[in-house]
């Protein structure tokens, strides 16, 4: 066993970021003789596996050969036949997994049907690394919810605009393109209808290399959005979704709509869109992952419903004072530092000048 291979295959999977969603993401590697004799990942959602494509890339025949995977070959017939009867078609002798898949169609399946055909099978390698790549996977086949990450961009004293609501731009050029990888990676970004009203967003992913724009969802517990909006009148692959309550007006519904809009009714909660029940909602459209990029108002309400699982924090060396400027997160806030929402696994990134800041929510459940 040879990590580099793993790691190959973890590089390879990577390249399935922003079109495998809702799946994982898998790279595969084939080693015969300490030499790679094929490479493969999972492309896209409803493609082949990466295990299929590194066969179909085979230089020379895989039988006797080890497979280096990242998660565990699938089990069971979804979109294409299960991954493991092919490897045991092949003649793999050995098989080398990252993680165990925590599908419960598969959860160790694929793995059993494996050595019950004489396959060596090693599980575990990397497994930390590839856990953190598979993030968003692991959250929303085990909850049906999407994986949620804060985004924030503020001043070094903590402002997210000026006084007079200029935000443009606190963060540098570097730090902004890495967000839109970011936008390309996930499925949705979501943001409240008070920073379509200050802001009026387009809300896509603007790279030079192309990328994918995400769904784009509003907030907007009483249906104000203005009917020009960008989001609304904007072309792109990308759907827009108004995440409302019965407060809005039928007419209102039906003019989105008519703009190709779509409406996701929640119940009322604390006077305003019940973010739990829109996770709920948008995990059976298999949005699998959202970028918040939402006002402070939002911010802490999504902070304050538990929604939330990890935090980018962008600090620029600016400095802009104000009493009325915002910060990145509102709301009521807590009354004591020890209820303070805390974070864990910290890691921090350069971005040239601006800093990120990177962290996980603690949650009493891990």
């Amino acid at each position: 066993m040879n990590i580099k291979y793993m790691k190959r295959a973890m590089e390879l999977s990577k390249k399935g970021k922003g079109y495998a969603n809702p799946n994982p993401l898998v790279g595969a590697v084939i080693v015969k003789n300490d030499k790679i004799i094929a490479e493969g990942y999972h492309e896209f959602y409803g493609g082949a596996h990466a295990e299929i494509n590194a066969f179909k890339n085979a230089s020379e025949d895989v039988k006797e050969a080890t497979m280096y995977v990242t998660l565990e070959p699938c089990s069971h017939f979804g979109k294409t036949p299960p991954c493991a009867n092919n490897i045991i078609d092949k003649g793999i002798s050995k098989v080398i997994i990252g993680m165990k898949d925590p599908n419960p169609l598969v959860a160790g399946k694929g793995i059993e049907i494996l050595k019950s055909n004489g396959i060596e099978v090693q599980v575990g390698v990397l497994e930390d690394e590839v856990r953190k790549l598979n993030e968003v996977f692991i959250k929303y086949i085990t909850k049906k919810r999407p994986f949620c990450i804060l985004k924030t961009a503020m001043t070094l004293d903590g402002k997210i605009a000026s006084n007079i609501g200029d935000s443009k731009w606190i963060t540098n050029e570097k730090s902004r393109n890495y967000v839109h990888h970011i936008r390309h990676q996930v499925s949705a970004i979501m943001v409240g209808i008070g920073t379509v009203f200050a802001d009026n967003p387009s809300l896509t992913t603007r790279l030079g290399n192309g990328g994918l724009d995400p769904i784009r969802v509003i907030v907007d517990t009483n249906g104000r959005i203005p009917l020009d909006a960008k989001v609304l009148n904007i072309k792109s692959d990308a759907k827009t979704i108004v995440a409302t309550t019965d407060k809005i007006a039928n007419e209102k519904i039906k003019a989105i709509e008519e703009k190709g809009g779509k409406i996701i009714i929640t119940p009322l909660k604390n006077e305003k869109v019940d973010l739990d029940d829109l996770m709920d909602q948008l995990g059976k459209m298999k949005v699998d992952s959202i970028l918040l990029e939402g006002g402070s108002t939002l911010n802490y309400s999504a902070l304050e419903y538990g929604v939330v699982d990890k935090v980018l924090s962008f600090i620029s060396p600016k400095i802009i004072g104000g009493n009325g400027a915002k910060t990145p997160v509102g709301g009521k806030g807590k009354t004591y530092i020890k209820e303070a929402f805390n974070l864990k696994d910290m890691a921090i990134s350069r971005f040239q000048e601006d800093i990120m800041v990177e962290g996980y929510l603690r949650k009493e459940d891990g």
